[in-house]
């Protein structure tokens, strides 16, 4: 697991964007108040997921309105049809730490 940023960094129902070894990540506090990690690349268009509102578990996309849910990568609306990579997430210590294998099994 590698170390992100404090929890604080990342308000609840905000994504930030961040770079871990050469993989954009997006970020996500969910509303549901757990923290998310998915590729930060919409699989319909290639822009950042993390500059996306954040609804429940999803995150939409800013420019065409696509959401994924921030659980499975699947998308819950068109015109994404593909998923997005989806990253594991722990939080010790007040601190995020993601895991750069995908847990839906999805590649970039």
């Amino acid at each position: 697991m590698i170390r992100i940023c404090a929890t604080e960094d990342v308000p609840k129902g905000t994504a930030i964007s961040a770079d871990v070894d050469g993989t954009q990540l997006a970020i996500v506090h969910g509303d549901d108040d757990n923290f998310y990690a998915v590729y930060d690349e919409c699989s319909h268009a290639a822009v950042p997921l993390s500059e996306g509102e954040v609804e429940g578990c999803t995150l939409e996309c800013w420019l065409h309105g696509s959401r994924f849910d921030l659980r499975t990568g699947e998308p819950t609306g068109l015109p994404a049809t593909e998923p997005v990579p989806v990253y594991p997430v722990e939080v010790r210590d007040g601190e995020i730490y993601v895991s750069l294998t995908p847990s839906n099994g999805v590649t970039r």
